[in-house]
């Protein structure tokens, strides 16, 4: 599922709400073992873009 969110992110990064539809989706999806990694990619490729996207989604799976 990592691989597939990889994909899909950058697709769908055009549009703020689509964004945090799909990065909320694949939170959820993405295995428990590769969420940090997962968090850091998304940083590192979206944090420019969509920081308070990325925090907001990110730290409700902490909570």
């Amino acid at each position: 599922m990592l691989d597939y969110a990889k994909v899909i992110l950058p697709k769908v990064s055009f549009s703020k709400q689509l964004f945090k539809k799909e990065l909320a989706k694949c939170v959820r999806w993405v295995e428990p073992a590769d969420v940090q990694e997962f968090h850091d990619w998304c940083y590192e490729n979206f944090r420019d873009k969509y920081p308070d996207v990325l925090e907001e989604v990110f730290s409700s799976i902490a909570a």
